[in-house]
């Protein structure tokens, strides 16, 4: 069963949910929503920036060190994931694509006030059994299916079919897994 984390920030070396915790939560607001599941090993920074956002990660799931899973809407992790260091999923642009828009980005994201409403933001999952190598980077609106295998260094930005491996930047086809 998944646990609910409450804190707004937690940062820990010490046993959670069966598994440490050795990286960083941060929630932008206390309502958005970060759920680990049981026997985890995470040493990633996972971040949420709206009220609505959140992520959640399924039993028995490894996330490397330096990694980045900052989510706007929606990042759904499921079981059996592994996602090497220096990874970074991201559910949004995190700033406009019209630069009146980002214009004052920084100064609101400060006082705690972005404007996230013209900001493009779309729901990502990794299904079970995925891999993802080392310095890949998974972009907005993505599914990667299940047992399926992303090559390190990878920029994965369409949909990876089941049980194939992608790589390149951006990701394409490289063959199916056995």
């Amino acid at each position: 069963m998944l646990n609910y984390l409450k804190s707004l920030f937690r940062s820990s070396s010490t046993p959670m949910n069966n598994g440490p915790i050795k990286g960083t939560i941060y929630k932008t607001y206390k309502e958005s929503l970060v759920e680990i599941g049981d026997n985890c090993l995470v040493e990633a920074t996972l971040t949420t920036y709206t009220p609505d956002a959140k992520i959640i990660l399924g039993n028995n799931i490894f996330i490397g060190t330096n990694s980045l899973i900052g989510s706007a809407q929606s990042i759904i992790i499921e079981d059996d994931v592994l996602i090497s260091f220096n990874c970074l999923i991201q559910d949004s642009d995190t700033h406009s694509l019209n630069s009146a828009n980002r214009k004052d980005d920084c100064a609101n994201w400060i006082i705690g006030k972005k404007d996230w409403t013209h900001i493009e933001k779309k729901p990502i999952r990794i299904c079970k059994s995925a891999w993802i190598g080392a310095y890949s980077i998974i972009l907005k609106g993505v599914t990667i299916g299940e047992g399926a295998i992303v090559g390190a260094g990878s920029v994965v930005t369409k949909d990876v079919a089941p049980f194939t491996i992608v790589a390149g930047n951006p990701a394409k086809f490289i063959r199916k897994t056995d």
